[in-house]
């Protein structure tokens, strides 16, 4: 029943119906409240390097904690930091955080950057260093997902690696382009 058709038929609901009710607008109040402790989250936060052990050593019992180390200026970095913001929004249960690299980690060297770091429960699980890691400036928003899923931080949808279609697709592409060797054919060192 809609909201109206609750107040209309009031008066005929008995001391029973008014209990179940009861229990179940309690019931589901409980759940919305936990549903908003879980998802707690939601944004792609800044942190310095002196709340680095509250907000990702002690982030709490069962808190996956991403960490995004970087320095403006750095595409791939800006490219990451856009993405993580949009995971961030997807993933609320999860704890987003990004930091400049050297006021986090002072001395921290430029050619690790951009670099991930994933923790659960304050213990680092996964950990990824450097623009190669990452495929440069093609990285899409659902690569970074599936890495993600895979350290256990987020739970994807996706059924398979975004990135293994780009791979198999290459793969085919170079096998059709490849001249076909005939019978006959046999390489030889001899010329």
């Amino acid at each position: 029943m809609t909201l109206e058709e609750l107040e209309e038929n009031e008066d005929e609901f008995n001391d029973e119906d008014e209990l179940a009710i009861e229990m179940y607008r309690q019931k589901r109040l409980a759940e919305w409240k936990a549903n908003q402790i879980k998802n707690a989250f939601g944004e792609l936060n800044e942190i310095s390097g002196q709340d680095y052990v509250q907000e990702v050593n002690k982030a709490g019992a069962g808190i996956w904690v991403v960490l995004h180390l970087y320095k403006p200026g750095i595409p791939l970095c800006t490219l990451i930091n856009q993405h993580l913001s949009h995971l961030a929004n997807k993933f609320p249960q999860t704890k987003f955080l990004k930091s400049v690299s050297n006021t986090c980690i002072p001395n921290y060297p430029d050619r690790n950057l951009p670099t991930v770091f994933v923790y659960h429960e304050g213990e680092m699980k996964a950990q990824y260093i450097g623009p190669l890691v990452f495929g440069g400036m093609n990285l899409k928003c659902d690569e970074l997902e599936w890495r993600l899923s895979e350290s256990g931080a987020i739970k994807t949808d996706l059924e398979e690696n975004p990135r293994k279609q780009i791979q198999d697709q290459l793969m085919t592409s170079i096998r059709c382009s490849a001249p076909n060797r005939r019978a006959g054919d046999e390489d030889s060192d001899e010329d």
